[in-house]
């Protein structure tokens, strides 16, 4: 009987083991879309829930571009130059996302829970910039810049210039799942119901965000590296960069969200998406009466007020197509 029972929880932790994978995933033009998000995209890596996957991405540039604006030749990376070179099948959209994952027993109406688990510097450099036609302010500055801004790892800071230095915060701009089958391929830029190129800057290391599944296998994709980035991101860039993170992916039969929703280790939040400033507002505070009616079994009235008196509203970017905005309300305001 001992040595059934010994077996047994051998097999047991080997079970556990196996459920709990740890996995990589590079950028290679074999595991790239660039500039979509698709349900008919094939997935890259095929996962259970509850696995854990490092996911290396690259900063949304082409190496010529970067070369021209001061990046040492050996400072690019070379899967940078392979995918530049030998991925055709690409757009509408510019980011290069790493992906798709296929997390098996995903199906319409789950939730992925996403736990931000590390996020790190892949390069030593980010940059920023705006052209014509693009950013909130197009009219003021009809023309293109690009700047190059070293990283400081070390001290955790860019170098913007001689005199300003800006801390890091690394998240990464586009964290999405495939939108439903019938929307097709739809653009990386726009943020929308499989969040995507949310461009939220709480998004950090320690946060955990919750997508909604529209396709089986969630087909989970990761991109656009941001060393940090001011609220709004007004000329339509960060501190652009590339970064590796690592991500546990969890299916979550119990929740059914309408749209993508976070939280960090102080705050809970909710996301408005929408291309009228205004609505995106309504519904990033329709989302948070929802979640405090009921996760935290508020009536509405007191929901609506607990949101003036103690939720902030924050523009999380201007410049996506559908402009965002995010209701942050403070975990230790509850005392239960």
């Amino acid at each position: 009987m001992k040595r059934i029972t010994t077996l047994l929880v051998v097999l047991a932790s080997s079970i556990s083991f196996n459920a709990l994978a740890q996995h990589q995933l590079k950028p290679t033009p074999k595991t790239v879309a660039w500039g979509y998000y698709d349900a008919s995209t094939p997935p890259v890596l095929r996962v259970k829930s509850g696995d854990t996957v490092e996911i290396q991405t690259l900063i949304t540039s082409s190496p010529s571009r970067l070369e021209a604006a001061g990046v040492p030749p050996d400072q690019v990376e070379q899967s940078l130059r392979d995918i530049t070179k030998e991925v055709t099948n690409k757009g509408p959209g510019g980011h290069i996302l790493t992906g798709p994952i296929f997390v098996e027993g995903a199906e319409p109406g789950d939730v992925l829970e996403v736990r931000i688990k590390t996020i790190k510097l892949a390069i030593p450099y980010a940059y920023n910039a705006f052209g014509p036609g693009r950013g909130f302010l197009p009219e003021d500055f009809p023309y293109p810049k690009i700047k190059i801004i070293p990283l400081d790892e070390k001290r955790m800071v860019a170098r913007f210039s001689d005199t300003i230095e800006i801390p890091l915060k690394p998240f990464f701009g586009s964290l999405g799942v495939a939108p439903p089958e019938t929307s097709g391929r739809i653009n990386s830029g726009p943020p929308w119901i499989h969040a995507g190129n949310l461009d939220n800057k709480e998004l950090v290391a320690g946060t955990t965000l919750f997508i909604p599944i529209h396709a089986r296998g969630a087909l989970f994709l990761a991109g656009d590296g941001h060393a940090g980035q001011g609220n709004g991101e007004v000329d339509i860039t960060a501190l652009e960069t590339s970064l590796v993170g690592t991500f546990q992916l969890i299916v979550r039969k119990d929740m059914h969200l309408k749209w993508p929703r976070a939280e960090t280790p102080s705050h809970f939040i909710t996301m408005g998406i929408h291309e009228d400033l205004n609505e995106a507002t309504k519904m990033a505070l329709r989302e948070m009466i929802d979640f405090l009616v009921n996760e935290k079994h508020l009536t509405r009235d007191d929901a609506y007020m607990l949101s003036s008196v103690a939720a902030d509203l924050e523009i999380t970017q201007l410049v996506d197509g559908n402009k965002g905005v995010h209701a942050m309300i403070p975990k230790s305001i509850f005392k239960k």
